[in-house]
C-alpha cells in the first residue's frame, strides 16, 4: 500500500478515515438500490449522516489499532531499547546479569504476525544470553591460561573448567614430551596412563583432527572409565602453528552437543597458545637449571634441591647421602690431550655417573671436574655401595682420541644424615669435601666415608 508519511498508524489513520468518508459517501446510494425512496435518501443530511457514521467507524477502528496493535508493539519496543541500553552496559563492564532471557522475554499471547515478532525477538534474546555467556567463558579460560606458566598446574586448571564448560563426566589431558605422550591431568579416568598406548589418539595426532568415538548404550567400557558408562568420547589434538603439543580427551555419558563442539573449537585455540608459553617456559627453567655441558643440575640449581631433600629429611627423620667426587689428575688430561679431549672425558664421566645412579638420585657439577650427589633415603651403607659401584664403573669406561684410549679414575668421599648431625645441608657438603680430600690424599681412585 502507498505510504503517505513516515508513520505507520499516521497512514492508517488517514486510510481509515478516508475509508469511512468514503463508506459514508457510497451508502446512500447502496440504500438506493436496496429499494428505499430516492428523494428521501439521496438528501444532503442523510450523506452527512452516513458519512459521519464512517469518519467514526474509522476513528474506532484507528483506537482499536493503537490499543490492541500499538501497545504490543510499544512493549516489543521497551524490550528493544532495554535490551539496547544492557549492551552498551556490558561493553563497558561486561556484565550483562540484568538482560537475562527471564528478564527480556515478551510474553507470546497471539498467533499471527504480532506474536511471531515476539517469538523472534525471544529468540534473540536467547540467542544473544547463549552468545554472551560463551564469550564469557572463552574469556574466563583465555585469561586462566594466560596468568599460568606452570605446565602441571595449567593442565589442571584448564581440564577442570573444560569439564565444567562442556558438561564432560571424566576427561584427560596429554602432552608430547621427548617423542612420548604422558598423562599430565586426569578425571574420572580408571587407567589414566593407559591413554599413552590408545590407537584412538594415535589416529588424532597424525590427522590433527578431532575424533568422536560414539559407543553404542549395550556397550560398555571396561578398564578405562569409571562409574559410568560413555555414550562420547572427544579425543581433540592441541595444535600450534600446525605442531601437535598434546591432545584433549572428553567423556560423556549422554554425549556432546554441536554448541559444545564449537566451544571447544574456541577453546583449543587458546589452550595452545598457553600450552605452547608453558613448555617454552619449562624448557627455558630445566635451560637455566642445566649445565650447559654436562647436562646435569648447575651448582646453584643443585644446592637448591639439597636444601629441599635435606629439609624433607628433617622432616620425616629419613636418611640423606651426600657424595662429592672429581676426577683424579684431569689436569694432565686437559695438558695432554687438550680442552675438547678434556670436555669429552668430562661428559662421559657424568654419563657413567648417572648409569650408577639409583632413579630419584641427584647428580649436579659442583665445580670444574668436581661433582656433587644427592642420595635421597640412604643412609653411610647405601651411600659407600653407590660410591664403589660408580668408581667401578667410571675406571671401566674410557674415551678414544684418534688412536690413544683415555683411562680415567674418580675420588670420591661421602657422608650420611642424620649418623652424622649437622645443622644444615651445607654441613653435610663441607664433611663429603673433607672425605673427598682424604681420598686424594691417601692414593686416589677410592671411596672415603665420614
Amino acid at each position: 500500500m502507498v505510504r503517505l508519511t513516515r508513520k505507520v498508524f499516521t497512514d492508517l489513520a488517514i486510510w481509515m478515515t478516508g475509508l469511512g468518508l468514503v463508506m459514508g459517501l457510497v451508502f446512500p446510494f447502496f440504500v438506493v438500490m436496496m429499494g428505499l425512496p430516492a428523494d428521501a435518501v439521496l438528501t444532503p443530511s442523510f450523506f452527512a449522516a452516513t458519512m459521519a457514521a464512517g469518519f467514526i467507524v474509522g476513528g474506532a477502528n484507528i483506537w482499536l489499532a493503537r490499543t490492541i496493535v500499538g501497545s504490543r508493539l510499544h512493549m516489543l519496543a521497551d524490550r528493544m531499547r532495554f535490551v539496547e541500553t544492557n549492551l552498551r552496559e556490558m561493553s563497558q563492564t561486561g556484565d550483562m546479569n540484568k538482560c537475562t532471557p527471564e528478564a527480556c522475554f515478551i510474553t507470546v499471547d497471539s498467533e499471527d504476525e504480532i506474536g511471531e515478532s515476539g517469538k523472534a525477538f525471544n529468540y534473540l534474546v536467547e540467542a544473544l544470553a547463549a552468545s554472551h555467556k560463551s564469550d564469557a567463558d572463552v574469556r574466563a579460560f583465555s585469561a586462566m591460561l594466560a596468568s599460568q606458566l606452570d605446565l602441571d598446574l595449567l593442565v589442571e586448571e584448564a581440564l577442570q573448567q573444560l569439564l565444567q564448560h562442556t558438561d564432560a563426566n571424566a576427561g584427560a589431558i596429554l602432552i608430547a614430551t621427548e617423542g612420548q605422550m604422558k598423562t599430565v591431568a586426569s578425571q574420572g579416568i580408571r587407567s589414566a596412563d593407559a591413554l599413552t598406548d590408545s590407537d584412538h589418539i594415535r589416529r588424532a595426532l597424525q590427522s590433527q583432527k578431532r575424533m568422536s568415538v560414539m559407543l553404542p548404550e549395550d556397550v560398555a567400557v571396561e578398564g578405562v572409565l569409571t562409574d559410568f558408562r560413555p555414550r562420547e568420547v572427544i579425543v581433540d589434538p592441541v595444535l600450534y602453528k600446525g605442531v601437535p603439543l598434546g591432545v584433549i580427551i572428553l567423556a560423556s555419558a549422554v554425549g556432546f552437543t554441536d554448541k559444545v563442539r564449537s566451544s571447544l573449537d574456541l577453546f583449543g585455540q587458546g589452550m595452545a597458545l598457553a600450552m605452547n608459553n608453558a613448555l617454552t617456559h619449562d624448557r627455558l627453567q630445566k635451560l637455566a637449571a642445566l649445565d650447559p655441558l654436562t647436562a646435569i643440575y648447575n651448582r646453584r640449581f643443585g644446592l637448591a634441591r639439597l636444601n629441599e631433600e635435606f629439609s624433607r629429611a628433617v622432616r620425616t627423620t629419613g636418611h640423606l647421602g651426600v657424595m662429592m667426587f672429581d676426577i683424579d689428575h684431569f689436569k694432565k688430561v686437559n695438558d695432554t690431550y687438550g680442552h675438547l679431549v678434556g670436555d669429552r672425558v668430562l661428559i662421559q664421566v657424568t654419563k657413567t655417573a648417572r648409569a650408577a645412579l639409583r632413579e630419584g638420585d641427584i647428580l649436579m657439577r659442583y665445580g670444574g671436574e668436581e661433582f656433587l650427589v644427592i642420595l635421597p633415603v640412604a643412609s653411610k651403607e647405601n651411600s659407600r655401595d653407590i660410591g664403589e659401584r660408580m668408581r667401578h664403573m667410571v675406571e671401566e669406561t674410557s674415551v678414544t682420541d684418534g688412536d690413544q684410549v683415555i683411562h680415567v679414575t674418580i675420588s670420591i668421599g661421602v657422608t650420611s644424615y642424620p649418623e652424622l648431625e649437622v645443622a644444615g645441608e651445607q654441613d653435610l657438603v663441607k664433611c663429603a669435601d673433607e672425605a673427598l680430600y682424604l681420598a686424594k690424599e691417601s692414593g686416589r681412585n677410592k671411596v672415603i666415608v665420614k
